[in-house]
């Protein structure tokens, strides 16, 4: 990590907000922006369109590894069956491995960057100058991707939205490799009554007042 070079963590449970909250941070402070999950759903994208078993560690990872950029805007990543497959294949430590390397290299590259998922202020970028940790309440989160999910599929119901997200909380923060933790040194900042500019300017704030503390 270089002087010239900001890295901030947004960390986070699904649906938290925390995707929509750091591209807008990403644009106000002049930074790259990764979301991290794209990556994992990209892999796991990847494994579904080649029959490749989800629980074959070694396999998925030599597909991470190896996977094209122009799938991070395949509009199939946000569809319901492969964020649960990402979330499967998020707990496989040589997946994980497999994509540090790209997260970090994003990461430290000048000016900086924004990136989001379930581990950066505790694994991949550690040393971020600022972390934040966005959550919100089970509910809300449900209500919020409800609404995003129910635009391309009518049928989905609040109560199916509900449970796959708790499946995706007891998964994301029970694996062994990299769990949903909120980092010692992260602030919190729960969404679960803002809306997107309340939050946004929270966030600013925070950012704001920990790189005055580090100057």
């Amino acid at each position: 990590m270089s002087d010239n070079c900001l890295t901030i963590a947004v960390d986070g449970p699904a649906a938290s907000g925390k995707g929509t909250l750091s591209r807008r941070l990403a644009r106000h402070f002049g930074l790259a922006y990764l979301d991290t999950g794209s990556l994992y759903r990209a892999a796991a994208l990847k494994a579904l369109d080649n029959n490749v078993a989800l629980d074959d560690e070694a396999a998925v990872a030599a597909l991470a590894e190896t996977f094209e950029a122009e799938l991070l805007d395949d509009p199939r990543l946000r569809e319901r069956g492969v964020g649960e497959a990402a979330s499967r294949i998020a707990g496989l430590t040589e997946v994980r491995n497999a994509l540090l390397t790209f997260q970090r290299k994003v990461a430290y590259s000048a000016p900086g960057a924004v990136l989001d998922g379930r581990d950066i202020g505790t694994v991949v970028c550690p040393d971020a100058q600022v972390k934040l940790f966005v959550t919100a309440s089970v509910d809300e989160r449900a209500r919020r991707r409800h609404k995003e999910m129910a635009e391309k599929d009518p049928m989905v119901t609040l109560t199916d939205i509900k449970a796959d997200i708790l499946r995706r909380d007891a998964r994301d923060s029970s694996r062994d490799a990299a769990p949903l933790l909120q980092a010692t040194d992260a602030h919190l900042l729960d969404t679960t009554n803002l809306d997107i500019e309340t939050a946004m300017n929270a966030a600013v704030s925070l950012i704001n007042s920990v790189l005055a503390e580090k100057r």
